[in-house]
């Protein structure tokens, strides 16, 4: 089989759970790019590119399950399986050709039993395969945790795949002990139809951190100057590429050895503390702290058995994998040793882009305060001269009283001093700023004799001192050779930004124009747990907003009601008034026509009105028109 071309062989359907988590999904998307047989020859000069997705004749097809059913289904699965049941799940591996169950990364209960029954319900069906099928199970080297040295009187000697007898698990990893197990014992009653293997795999690093990634991030954000250590940090930790894994699984499904339990570890031996170190001097401060192993558990991010992983003392040598397999190393000698080569995976899986200012002007035009506030809108390391330069001066003292002391030779002691000097002599000489906006010298003057005494005497700002040190720069940067002159040379056109805003004490105009040149920050978003706050945050802010809008809105209406109430009040008043005027006007322009009335009608009317009521006659009108017809022509 190993002399036979790559476009022999057929295409294998590969089934791997969880593809969609860290360690699973780097596997999956390694196999789905590598050609079935692929590691039995000698690679080429350039293997598989890591982000072809398209399947190809000959190539492995990665099926298999997810943990998140709203999650985007990965790009380079065939098929992906959510939410089923194992009676559902069943004929999916049936139809597979190599069936892998990755517990080596935060295994639950419930994912080690699912391994188990799949081999189990596998090995119940054997006589229905056409042809051979491979189980592998992705375990972890905890198994082996609590294994003793393989030689007492020298612990550095490593265990082998040899110790496997000796081997013992620790106590949080008992589950995978028992699968380890079943796998094996299943997998030898009948090779000719199924065969099973188990990889033991070292603490996974790589292609963007899962377990490391609280020190990447750590070190990434520069929240700490130092970055933790739990515990002594002396404890050895087998570690392996992620890619490397997956290089194993390749080669076991393409070699089918007859050797079926494999340690999966590089050759680093790197301790806790190392590891730790490497990440921070790369990443971050360069600094590291020791702190208890308790406070792991107060991140808030590293869990049980990340600590567990974290605490391991275990020296392993992959002898079988070394012996059996065509393995095409990423990282053999450990992260220690291909640190570039892993944060660089770091940040273009992460997204992280580095941003780099340089603040550039006259002293007191704000470098400082501005940045510190792209510091923290950026999330950037804020470089600060005077600090490095005492941290040197200081080491460099050291250097020289040690020196002293211990009669090193002159030429150590006459360098470590000529060191000192001249750092001295710079200081005297170019003062204490470094980085630059613009203004003028009025504005500039106005600002510092408003600053308080006590951060004038801190910036050293007192008036002399200031107009000498305003009056040293302007010299300095009038000639060719200048800072900014250097950053042209290089096509690097510095942006001019203007300080004239005396009542801007915050910058705000500044941070404006600096972040719409630079963009928006490349960096990592809020946390899950940031998030949280955030939503739980603008969820109490849009219910206080509520209960305030609804206050503002009944005392409103309450008000209009109040308003409208005295309105009609006054309103009711006024056409009372307007009534009774009009009633007293009507009076009085009727009392002329009643007296009228009452002494020239009334009378002659009653007394008519009396008659008729005599007479009753058929026709009292007419009767009371001739009646009063007849008196009047008396009188």
């Amino acid at each position: 089989m190993a002399n036979e071309k790559k476009g022999s062989y057929r295409t294998k359907r590969v089934f791997v759970n969880n593809i969609d988590t860290y360690s699973s999904k780097c596997i999956a998307k390694f196999l789905s790019t590598c050609m079935v047989g692929g590691s039995l020859e000698e690679a080429e000069e350039d293997g598989p590119a890591e982000d072809e997705q398209t399947l190809q004749d000959g190539t492995f097809q990665i099926v298999g399950t997810i943990s998140n059913n709203e999650g985007e289904k990965p790009s380079f699965a065939l098929e992906c399986y959510t939410s089923q049941k194992r009676d559902q799940l069943l004929p999916s591996l049936l139809e597979c050709d190599v069936v892998v169950y990755n517990i080596s990364e935060h295994a639950t209960a419930e994912l080690i039993d699912e391994a188990i029954w799949a081999i189990s319900a596998l090995h119940s069906d054997i006589e229905s395969f056409a042809s051979q099928k491979i189980f592998i199970l992705i375990s972890s080297v905890m198994t082996w945790a609590m294994s003793k040295p393989a030689d007492p009187n020298d612990p550095e000697i490593p265990l082998t795949e040899d110790d496997y007898r000796r081997k013992r698990h620790h106590p949080n990893f008992k589950e995978h002990t028992n699968a380890e197990k079943t796998v094996l014992k299943l997998g030898k009653t009948k090779k000719s139809k199924l065969s099973s293997y188990v990889v033991a795999a070292g603490v996974q690093y790589g292609m963007g951190e899962n377990l490391l990634h609280y020190f990447f991030k750590t070190s990434w954000l520069g929240e700490f100057a130092q970055v933790p250590v739990f515990g002594p940090g002396t404890n050895v930790i087998p570690t392996i590429h992620v890619n490397d894994l997956a290089g194993v699984i390749q080669n076991v499904i393409d070699h089918k050895p007859k050797i079926h339990y494999f340690l999966a570890v590089d050759d680093s031996n790197n301790t806790f503390e190392d590891i730790v170190k490497i990440i921070s001097f790369v990443l971050g401060p360069g600094k590291i702290k020791k702190v208890s192993k308790e406070e792991a558990y107060l991140t808030n991010v590293l869990t049980n058995d990340d600590v567990d992983y974290l605490s391991v003392n275990l020296r392993i040598e992959p002898t079988f994998l070394k012996e059996t397999f065509n393995l095409h190393w990423v990282s053999e000698a450990g992260i220690i040793d291909n640190i570039n080569r892993v944060v660089e995976e770091y940040k273009l899986l992460r997204l992280l882009l580095p941003i780099r200012i340089c603040l550039l002007g006259p002293p007191a035009v704000g470098k400082s305060t501005v940045a510190e506030k792209l510091c923290k809108h950026y999330k950037l390391h804020h470089i600060n001269l005077k600090e490095i330069i005492d941290e040197n001066m200081h080491h460099l003292e050291e250097a020289v009283n040690v020196a002293e002391q211990e009669g090193e030779n002159e030429e150590a002691l006459s360098n470590a001093q000529d060191q000192l000097d001249s750092l001295k002599d710079s200081m005297e000489q170019n003062g204490e700023f470094i980085f630059s906006l613009e203004a003028s010298d009025d504005f500039l003057k106005e600002r510092v004799q408003n600053l308080p005494e006590s951060v004038a005497e801190k910036m050293h700002y007192s008036k002399d001192e200031y107009l000498t040190r305003l009056k040293k720069f302007r010299k300095v940067n009038v000639e060719d050779e200048t800072v900014l002159n250097y950053f042209d040379e290089l096509e690097i056109h510095p942006e001019h930004i203007e300080v004239n805003n005396a009542v801007d004490p915050e910058y705000g105009d500044v941070m404006d124009k600096i972040t719409r040149l630079v963009g928006r920050p490349r960096n990592y978003g809020p946390t899950p747990e940031e998030r949280e706050e955030m939503e739980r945050k603008s969820v109490e802010e849009t219910a206080q907003r509520l209960v305030l809008e609804t206050a503002e809105w009944k005392r409103r209406e309450a008000e209009t009601a109040a308003k409208m109430a005295t309105q009609l009040e006054e309103w009711n008043r006024h056409v009372t008034e307007v009534k009774r005027q009009e009633h007293e006007l009507l009076e009085a322009r009727a009392a002329p026509l009643r007296n009228y009335l009452m002494n020239y009608v009334m009378p002659s009317l009653t007394e008519g009105m009396m008659e008729c009521c005599k007479a009753k006659p058929d026709d009292p009108v007419d009767f009371l028109a001739e009646y009063l017809l007849r008196n009047n022509s008396q009188d």
